[in-house]
């Protein structure tokens, strides 16, 4: 009774702001087009006909799509013929994710949690079975797709410390919904025992899905021969602050403002791309001068080897811009917004400082540490410090061997891919 009465009361607080939700699209669809398709797919009206039977996988946003692109290859390897139904909720996430489907799948918007918008959703799309990536537990969706008889699997899960001690306030809505799961794949043991607790029947450690993105080798080279170039032009070390958080980019640039000319090459990744513009502007407030990705081609012009600040207003390039740096600063981690993903960086040998906030990443972190394959630093203005003196030319040997560190590192905890590949395809029944 408990459970249902918080049900009750989270569907009618969603009813309420639906037209909050629709018009907080609208606003994002100025800066950002994709937020403003098919918006009645939002509520769970599909833009075109379904097809029942596919596999659903929901992956929110970039980060969790490109998770699930080595999860959908193993998919596809296991079970040749698969079809799969790709949902996001991000035009990021969207976009990259177009970039994986096959003959015969399809894409979708995940329609806001009410019980109305995602009971049409499943009954129009009837999916064989749905895999939610990484921390996408939503009460009504999963609440309905337990109700139609659709399995659920949690991939990829993860669970911070902080994450669950929020969610024990919401205990009598949200431990149903992971109850209903019929199985989670957790990356680590502590996020398993946080999991148990918030009342998932069956959790099994299988790893983390990041570990198997394979950098594209296009890219690593374009990014090796940039570096190259600045070397060859003006020997400049690359400092790259890597998906950077609002909050963050002010105090960077104001470290990198009063360090004396020549300066080192910043290259900044701001998280999000509706904040390029506002990051472009800090960078010139800053009395930088600054060059942007998005404005030339595969070689930077003549002129961006003088500029203090490179921004990486681009997408789809974190390959790139770890190969052209000679170190990395860590986004999220110097402010308490629990960092991001450092396993990418390991995987192209780049060298990476946190900050002393990685909580989303607990284990990646101290397991990279424990590798030598990162640093931590107490604050902002140690880890610039840091940075600049393994970027020198004196500390090659010492980059190089933690460059190596990285790469044996990332290639050590690969196979998740194929271990959760076995168990989603196990709740799918294989066609006739």
């Amino acid at each position: 009774m408990r459970a249902g009465a918080a049900r009750a009361l989270y569907a009618c607080v969603l009813w309420l702001a639906t037209p909050l939700y629709l018009a907080r699209l609208g606003w994002r669809g100025r800066r950002e087009p994709a937020y403003r398709w098919h918006l009645a797919e939002r509520l769970g009206w599909p833009a075109a006909p379904p097809v029942p039977g596919r596999l659903w996988v929901h992956a929110v946003s970039l980060g969790e799509t490109l998770a699930a692109a080595p999860l959908l290859a193993a998919l596809r390897a296991q079970r040749p013929g698969l079809h799969v139904l790709l949902t996001h909720g991000t035009a990021t996430g969207r976009e990259a994710g177009a970039r994986l489907l096959q003959p015969g799948d399809a894409q979708a918007w995940l329609p806001y949690d009410t019980p109305s918008a995602v009971r049409r959703f499943l009954r129009a799309h009837r999916p064989a079975a749905g895999v939610l990536m990484e921390t996408e537990v939503w009460p009504a969706l999963l609440h309905a797709a337990q109700q139609l008889g659709v399995p659920m699997v949690l991939a990829n899960a993860r669970l911070s410390a902080r994450s669950a001690s929020k969610g024990q306030r919401l205990a009598a809505l949200l431990h149903p919904a992971v109850a209903s799961l019929r199985v989670v794949l957790a990356q680590t043991d502590a996020d398993a025992r946080r999991l148990r607790a918030a009342g998932a029947p069956r959790v099994q450690v299988l790893g983390n899905l990041k570990f198997d993105i394979t950098p594209r080798p296009e890219l690593l080279a374009q990014g090796q021969a940039w570096r190259t170039r600045l070397a060859e032009a003006q020997r400049r070390p690359v400092v790259l602050a890597a998906v950077t958080r609002e909050g963050e980019e002010a105090p960077l640039l104001a470290l990198w403002a009063a360090l004396p000319a020549p300066r080192p090459l910043l290259l900044l990744v701001p998280r999000h791309p509706q904040r390029f513009d506002d990051v472009a502007a800090l960078v010139t407030q800053a009395g930088l001068q600054l060059q942007r990705r998005s404005q030339w081609g595969d070689q930077p012009p003549a002129a961006a080897a003088a500029a203090d600040v490179w921004l990486g207003d681009s997408l789809g390039e974190m390959a790139l811009y770890y190969a052209c740096a000679d170190v990395a600063l860590l986004g999220g981690s110097f402010a308490p917004l629990g960092g991001q993903n450092l396993i990418e960086a390991a995987a192209c040998g780049c060298p990476l400082l946190m900050g002393p906030h990685t909580f989303n990443f607990a284990q990646a972190a101290e397991d990279a540490l424990a590798a030598g394959a990162a640093e931590r630093c107490s604050d902002l203005p140690a880890a610039v410090a840091r940075a600049l003196a393994l970027a020198g030319g004196s500390a090659q040997d010492e980059r190089q061997a933690m460059a190596t560190r990285a790469q044996t590192f990332a290639a050590a905890h690969r196979g998740a891919a194929q271990r959760m590949a076995a168990e989603v395809l196990a709740l799918v029944t294989p066609p006739n």
